[in-house]
């Protein structure tokens, strides 16, 4: 049972153990309610004897069902404190499980994957999804199964105690699920086209939350708001039909559900009438018909629900089952050359991305990737640092080939300065200190100065101090570039990985970070990516990459006299100049 909801339900081991257990406790508690049922008939009962109506053994005394009652009241209190823990505390525990679970998939996962999916979406998966789990499991999951268990033990109660009257009570169940059960493909189908469908909506809010500029800028508020009204109503529509027609079969199957007490009355009177039942019977029978059909109407709806929890179990397997990027902890390279060797990748299927590239970038030398845009200079870079899985061929760092290697423990091993700088809304000093957690404020100080920082920062209200806003907002570009590049001089790797690293500063700044990083990159890889053609002079090699393949290396003098592409390129920079 345990393997059973742990696989159904994507729940932890100890998840499945305590949905286990919930459910136990549900049952009883559900049991345990009955006693003041039972302990009213017997009372009845007597009291019906004491009237020359009923046959009975023996006459206990109202003290006796007085001291029952405290007692079954005090027992019905502890089990459903014992109740409440598990079904709805230790769910808690189980939806915090699963949160740190589905953000240890995603620190896993290719970079591929974050490019597939936008921030809205996965950060649905792990706060939404999550949450509508934590609801269902403590308010309808134990209850769905708990209520057939109870069910069942009602059924074949009452069949050993009459079955010809038990007949009249519980025939209109099955054919309430029938009827419920024709429903749940529909169910199924349109909770998923809802949930893509809010899905959407959230990403088109997202998007305006994240365009607005250039909403504003090219006057298009209009056509947003139309597309957003659009994804509304669509999803108002899908809402509204789905809840009418799931409405009709749910309340389809009440109506049968309700057939049941008249067949009991009419059933009881009959067997009443020829004798075979006392009138006692017949009262159990038309109190008990009442308190069974609540847990089934708790069943259907449970069901409902937990075909809408589907869908988002199924979301949170999806993301379970993505393709890791796993490897060994232990990694002692031989240096720190980058060599690829004829290195086949694309990012989707039949569009080649890179052919045959082979090139070393070795320890001490400054290699920089050029070319036309689209050529593949970023995918070269980031395929170095295993930002995704090469589809052939062998990239190593000093030797070992890092495929086998966990992602981010080579990752300790670079500095990356990405063209599209992100920060956080906190202090400076915090931004910088992101290259090393455990750097003291002077090797923040150190690092800020050599990316040549501290003009901007020492003109800013707190200093180091402030706080910068949401991604750097209330600093330029150019500060902001800055920033990315003092946080890789504070982490000091052996290899150092610059896109754009310069391309949002002028020439003044970009020539005084050009000295810094200058002295920082002594004896380290570096792997640099620019456009601007002065930019690279200074390098020992250039991989010249045009539509996915080499096409020339050497020096940037021998690169010169080779009249080439890149010569081409360096000729139109200076001519556009």
């Amino acid at each position: 049972m345990i393997n059973y909801l742990q696989k159904k339900y994507a729940l932890s081991k100890d998840g499945a153990k305590d949905i286990f257990k919930a459910i136990i406790w549900t049952v009883v508690l559900e049991l345990v309610i009955i006693i003041p049922v039972i302990l009213s008939f017997y009372f009845i009962r007597e009291q019906l004897g004491l009237l020359g109506l009923a046959a009975v053994d023996g006459s206990k005394g109202i003290g006796f069902y007085i001291v029952l009652s405290v007692a079954s009241f005090i027992l019905m209190y502890i089990i459903a404190l014992f109740h409440y823990n598990s079904v709805f505390t230790k769910i808690y525990s189980e939806s915090a499980r699963r949160r740190i679970s589905l953000a240890e998939t995603l620190r896993k996962l290719p970079l591929s994957f974050f490019g597939k999916k936008d921030v809205a979406d996965l950060s649905s998966t792990i706060m939404e999804d999550v949450s509508e789990f934590e609801k269902l499991f403590s308010h309808s999951v134990p209850q769905l199964y708990a209520a057939g268990i109870t069910i069942s033990i009602m059924i074949v109660g009452l069949f050993f105690y009459n079955w010809k009257i038990s007949i009249a009570v519980f025939w209109v169940i099955p054919v309430s699920f029938l009827v419920f059960n024709l429903s749940r493909r529909y169910q199924k189908n349109v909770r998923m086209r809802i949930y893509n469908i809010k899905r959407d909506v959230s990403d088109k809010i997202q998007e305006g939350l994240d365009s607005v500029h250039e909403i504003k800028s090219f006057n298009m508020e209009d056509s947003y708001s139309k597309k957003l009204d659009s994804k509304l109503d669509e999803y108002e529509n899908e809402l509204i039909g789905s809840e009418l027609f799931i409405g009709a079969l749910v309340n389809l199957s009440y109506i049968f559900l309700q057939l049941g007490l008249p067949t009991v009355i009419i059933t009881g009177i009959y067997l009443l009438s020829n004798g075979s039942i006392d009138i006692f019977t017949y009262v159990v029978f038309l109190v008990l018909t009442a308190r069974i059909y609540n847990p089934i109407m708790s069943v259907l709806n449970n069901f409902a629900a937990l075909i809408h929890l589907n869908v988002r179990i199924d979301r949170m397997k999806e993301m379970d089952n993505m393709p890791k990027q796993e490897g060994s902890l232990d990694f002692s390279p031989d240096g720190f050359d980058i060599e690829f060797k004829r290195v086949y990748f694309s990012y989707e299927e039949g569009v080649q991305t890179l052919s045959d590239v082979s090139f070393t970038a070795k320890q001490g030398e400054v290699t920089a990737l050029v070319g036309p845009s689209g050529g593949g200079k970023s995918t070269v870079a980031k395929l170095s640092a295993r930002f995704w899985d090469i589809n052939q061929g062998v990239i190593t760092l000093g030797g070992e080939d890092i495929s086998r290697i966990d992602p981010e423990t080579l990752l300790n091993n670079f500095s990356i300065v990405f063209q599209d700088v992100t920060l956080f809304n906190s202090s400076v000093m915090d931004n910088i200190r992101l290259g090393k957690k455990d750097a003291s404020d002077d090797e923040v100080i150190k690092a800020a100065r050599l990316a040549r920082c501290e003009g901007f920062i020492n003109k800013l209200p707190e200093g180091y101090n402030t706080r910068i806003g949401e991604n750097g907002e209330k600093l330029s570009g150019g500060e902001r570039q800055r920033i990315s590049i003092a946080r890789a001089i504070l982490k000091d790797a052996p290899i150092i990985l610059l896109d754009e690293a310069t391309a949002s500063l002028d020439a003044e700044n970009e020539t005084k970070i050009q000295g810094a990083l200058g002295e920082l990159i002594k004896e380290k890889t570096v792997l640099i990516i620019a456009h601007r053609m002065r930019t690279v002079l200074g390098a020992d090699k250039l991989v010249v990459l045009k539509d996915g393949s080499i096409a020339e290396m050497g020096s940037p003098e021998e690169l010169q006299k080779l009249g080439g592409l890149f010569s081409s390129m360096l000729r139109a920079q200076y001519q556009a100049g």
